[in-house]
């Protein structure tokens, strides 16, 4: 066998042993269920629009409830409503554990700073239910509200002001009342405050 050939076969053996590439996200199981939220949640969930949440990096309990709660009508959207009813026909936990499986990248949404420094002093009325810094409960089907972008963290929050988000869950009563008693400004003031944190 000439050298060259060796060379060549002991290439050809170095590549097959070669470690595999590192899993991205299109390899994820529930990708192929999921894929259809990027039109609007961007790709891996990672919204870049202000009005949609980022996906990428939720609690998976959270964003199953969420899609539950869309698809029975608890939590109205007729936008959503079709989408959560087809994640659950093609299997929930697998998209709930793809997004949760995704790394999050903050909101590129612009943020007022002064708006963010009043937010963080309001703030502490939030730590209740998603923890002094945001991130949530995951035991409680508790959101991370961090790095959402701006625009959607403060109309989640009229909408809860208005009792049109979940109306009449349970769960949601006493939040619900603390939010109805602060002001628009503030409601802004705090989603300034939590899209600027990571």
């Amino acid at each position: 066998m000439s050298r060259r050939l060796l060379m060549c076969a002991g290439f050809a053996i170095g590549v097959s042993v070669a470690a595999p590439a590192a899993a991205g996200p299109l390899d994820h199981p529930g990708y192929p269920k999921a894929f259809s939220c990027s039109a609007c949640h961007g790709f891996a969930g990672n919204s870049r629009s202000d009005a949609m949440p980022i996906l990428a990096g939720q609690h998976a309990g959270y964003l199953k409830k969420a899609l539950q709660d869309y698809a029975g009508g608890k939590r109205p959207s007729a936008e959503m409503e079709p989408y959560a009813k087809m994640a659950i026909e093609l299997g929930v936990d697998d998209v709930a554990s793809y997004f949760a499986s995704q790394t999050r990248m903050p909101t590129a949404s612009a943020i007022d700073r002064a708006a963010a420094e009043r937010g963080k002093a309001a703030s502490a009325v939030c730590a209740a239910c998603h923890g002094p810094t945001g991130k949530g409960d995951a035991a409680k089907d508790m959101p991370d509200i961090t790095g959402q972008p701006v625009g959607f963290l403060k109309n989640q929050l009229l909408l809860f002001k208005a009792d049109k988000r979940s109306p009449g869950d349970a769960a949601l009563m006493q939040p619900k009342a603390i939010i109805k008693g602060l002001p628009d400004d503030t409601l802004a003031d705090l989603a300034a405050y939590y899209a600027s944190q990571r």
